[in-house]
């Protein structure tokens, strides 16, 4: 390559980054607000752990893992 041809790229490329930078900063959902921006909080997360409700987990309670079968299980579906 040519020096020449160096130096045009070399300008091409100054150029692009100087527009995109331009463009960047006129986008106006992207400016930063001066006066900031108030945030909501949550309060602490505590490592207390609650007891189980009793309603859901009791002994009569129904046990999804136990395989139940409706009506002739000898039949072929």
């Amino acid at each position: 390559m040519k020096k020449t041809d160096i130096a045009m790229i070399v300008l091409i490329a100054g150029l692009a980054v100087l527009t995109a930078f331009l463009v960047a900063s006129n986008i106006p959902f992207l400016q930063v607000s001066e006066k900031g921006v108030q945030v909501d909080t949550i309060e602490s997360i505590s490592d207390r752990v609650e007891p189980p409700d009793q309603n859901v987990f009791n002994s009569n309670a129904i046990n999804p893992t136990v395989e139940t079968f409706i009506g002739d299980k000898t039949l072929p579906q």
